[in-house]
């Protein structure tokens, strides 16, 4: 019963002996994702290419 006694009272002072830091704690930044909009000047020359190559696909056919 002395043991579990004195084992217990070490255990208590090693616990409070550690129980702080004097060291500031290190917070890193959040990081932050920006999404990038896609360009819609490239969306508008694809239609006016897609329908030029049917006009020119149908001129063809014929």
């Amino acid at each position: 019963m002395k043991r579990f006694v004195l084992a217990a009272a070490f255990t208590a002072a090693a616990t409070a002996g550690f129980a702080g830091n004097i060291e500031e704690p290190v917070i890193e930044a959040p990081v932050i994702v920006e999404e990038t909009a896609a360009s819609s000047s490239a969306a508008g020359v694809w239609v006016p290419l897609v329908l030029l190559a049917v006009v020119a696909a149908v001129i063809a056919a014929d």
